[in-house]
C-alpha cells in the first residue's frame, strides 16, 4: 500500500525538468511558454469546440490542474486538481478589426503571447479568432513548458482536432463532475493521515527523490544534508558544490564565449515580441538536404544560417561564426503532454558558403554537438542540480547563457494530410517557440506538404525582422534550388554512368561474335 501511495504521490509532481520551467517564469525575460497560431479556412464553430475540449480536458488531467509549491527547494511543485476550473477562464474569442490581414493575425498573436499566464490557474490558454479576409478564422493557443513541450502539444492538440470536416461530434462529458471527483481524490489522499505523519511522509518521499537525482552532485548532496546537524560548518560547503556545479553544466549547455562571441548585432534583449512567417515545400526542402549530404533538420539549421550571414552583410556587419541551439528530443512514449527533450547548443560558420559547404557544416557540428549532450546528460543533469538552489541564481545563470544564443530552433513533425479543427480545415501552423532571453526562436512545423517556419524574434536584438524573414526565404529557396540541381546532376552522371557500361558490354558482345 505505501508503494502505491508514493507511486501516485510521485505521479502528481513535476519532473525536474519541468519544476525548472516552472520556475524560471519568475524571471519574465526567461519565458519558457510554447504557443502557436493555427490557421484556418473558416472561423470554427463555438459550441462544437467547447464540446471537444471539454471531452479531451477530461482525458487530460494536466489541463485542469493547477501547480502549488514543493516542500522548500527539495521537493518540486505538485500537480492538484483545480476546484474552481471554469474552461471559459482559459477559452475566449476576439474578432480581428478589418482588413484582416496575416500581419494583423501575427502581431495579434505575438501580443496575445506578452499576456503572463494565470499561476494560480492551469497553465494555459485559447483564443478563437474570426474576422480575417476571405472569411478564414484562426486558433491561438499557448501552453506553458511545464505542461508540455513542443511534440507533447502537437499530441494534446490530437483532442480538437478531426480527420474530416463534418466528423461525428465529440461525446458529451460532464467536465464539472470530473472535475470534483478528482477533487475529492485528492483531498481524501491528502486526508488520509495526520498532519505530522503527512509532513514526514513528504520529507522522506523529498529525500528519496533528492537521493534518486541523476547527477553524482545530487547523490553527494543528499548525503552532505544528512551531516548538516552534526557539522553545520558543512552547509556553505554544500551550497559551493551545488553552484559550482549548476555554473559547469551551464556552460556545458551554451556556447564558449572565448570561442564564439554571440552577434554584435544582436547583443541587445528585451521582452518585446515580433512574429514572422516563412512557408516552404516540404518534400522539396527534405530532397535538397538528401541531395546536399544531409537531411531535412540539416538544411533547416544550414537555410538559418545562410539567412543570418545575409542579414548581417546587408547591415554591414559580417561575422565568422553564430551561435545557435536545437531541441533533442528524448520522448520514447506516445503520451500527451509532458517533457522530454534537450537543448543543444551548437557554433557554425557563418561566413560565405556554398549550400552544399552550408549542410555539411552543420552535419558535422550537430553530430559533434549531440554526442556531447549525451555525455554531459543536457538539461536533465542541469535540472536535477538547479532545483535545489535560489531561484536567483538559476535565472542569472540562465539568462547569461540565453545571451550568447543568437538564434534558438525546433523542427516539429506535424500531420502528413489535411486536418480539421470544429468544422474547420487547418490551413497552416505556425509555431511560436520560447525566446526566452535569445535573440529569436525559429520553430518549423510540418503540415500537409508544407513547412512553416515561426520566426519569433526579440525586436531589440534583430531591429529589422521583416527583412531577416526575407532573408530566410530567399535563403531557403537558393538551397531547394541547388539540392535540385546536385540531384539533377546526379542523375545525369548516373544515366551516363549507365550509358558507358551499356556500350562496353555492347561492344564486348561484338568482339566475342567476331
Amino acid at each position: 500500500m505505501a508503494t502505491r501511495e508514493r507511486e501516485v504521490d510521485n505521479a502528481d509532481r513535476m519532473s525536474e525538468h519541468e519544476a525548472l520551467m516552472w520556475s524560471i517564469e519568475k524571471d519574465p525575460w526567461l519565458n519558457p511558454s510554447g504557443g502557436s497560431i493555427v490557421l484556418l479556412d473558416q472561423p470554427v464553430d463555438h459550441a462544437r469546440f467547447m464540446r471537444q475540449m471539454r471531452a479531451g480536458i477530461a482525458l487530460t488531467p494536466r489541463l485542469y490542474q493547477r501547480a502549488v509549491p514543493g516542500f522548500g527547494r527539495i521537493s518540486t511543485p505538485a500537480w492538484v486538481p483545480d476546484a474552481e476550473f471554469d474552461i471559459n477562464a482559459h477559452v475566449r474569442e476576439v474578432v480581428l478589426p478589418g482588413p484582416g490581414t496575416d500581419r494583423q493575425l501575427l502581431d495579434l498573436a505575438a501580443q496575445l503571447y506578452s499576456e503572463p499566464l494565470d499561476r494560480t490557474r492551469p497553465l494555459w490558454r485559447f483564443v478563437l479568432i474570426s474576422g480575417l479576409e476571405g472569411g478564414r478564422g484562426a486558433l491561438w493557443a499557448i501552453i506553458h513548458h511545464s505542461v508540455a513541450d513542443g511534440i507533447g502539444q502537437l499530441r494534446m492538440a490530437e483532442m480538437y482536432q478531426d480527420l474530416e470536416r463534418d466528423a461525428p461530434p465529440a461525446p458529451e462529458v460532464d467536465l464539472e463532475q470530473v472535475i470534483d471527483d478528482a477533487v475529492a481524490a485528492h483531498q481524501a489522499k491528502e486526508s488520509g493521515g495526520n498532519t505530522a505523519d503527512s509532513v514526514m511522509s513528504t520529507l522522506r518521499n523529498s529525500a528519496s527523490h533528492l537521493a534518486r537525482r541523476q547527477w553524482g552532485i545530487g547523490r553527494r548532496m543528499a548525503g552532505e544534508v544528512a551531516l548538516w546537524p552534526a557539522d553545520p560548518r558543512r552547509i556553505n560547503d554544500t551550497v559551493g558544490v551545488a553552484v559550482d556545479t549548476v555554473k559547469a553544466a551551464a556552460r556545458q549547455l551554451s556556447p564558449s564565449s572565448e570561442r564564439s562571441p554571440a552577434s554584435p548585432l544582436w547583443s541587445d534583449r528585451s521582452r518585446h515580441r515580433h512574429l514572422e512567417w516563412v512557408r516552404v515545400d516540404v518534400d522539396e526542402l527534405k530532397a535538397a538536404g538528401k541531395a546536399l549530404g544531409g537531411s531535412i533538420n540539416d538544411a533547416f539549421m544550414a537555410g538559418l544560417v545562410e539567412a543570418v550571414h545575409r542579414y548581417h552583410v546587408e547591415h554591414d556587419t559580417p561575422i565568422e561564426f553564430t551561435n545557435t541551439s536545437f531541441v533533442l528530443s528524448t520522448r520514447s512514449d506516445g503520451k500527451a503532454g509532458g517533457n522530454s527533450f534537450t537543448p543543444v547548443p551548437l557554433t557554425l560558420p557563418a561566413g560565405p558558403m556554398s549550400p552544399g559547404e552550408r549542410v555539411a557544416a552543420v552535419v558535422n557540428a550537430t553530430a559533434e554537438a549531440k554526442d556531447e549532450a549525451q555525455r554531459t546528460g543536457g538539461m536533465t543533469g542541469l535540472s536535477g542540480v538547479a532545483n535545489l538552489l535560489p531561484i536567483s541564481v538559476v535565472t542569472q545563470a540562465a539568462r547569461s547563457a540565453a545571451h550568447h544564443i543568437d538564434f534558438a530552433t525546433s523542427n516539429l513533425r506535424g500531420a502528413p494530410i489535411p486536418l480539421y479543427c470544429a468544422g474547420a480545415k487547418v490551413l497552416a501552423t505556425v509555431a511560436m517557440g520560447p525566446v526566452a532571453g535569445t535573440g529569436a526562436n525559429i520553430t518549423a512545423m510540418s503540415y500537409d506538404g508544407a513547412f512553416d517556419m515561426g520566426i519569433f524574434v526579440d525586436p531589440e536584438a534583430i531591429t529589422d525582422p521583416t527583412a531577416f524573414a526575407a532573408n530566410v526565404a530567399a535563403s531557403f529557396a537558393d538551397l531547394i534550388a541547388a539540392g535540385s540541381a546536385a540531384q539533377q546532376l546526379a542523375t545525369n552522371k548516373k544515366s551516363a554512368k549507365k550509358k558507358s557500361a551499356t556500350k562496353k558490354t555492347a561492344a564486348k558482345k561484338k568482339s566475342t561474335t567476331s
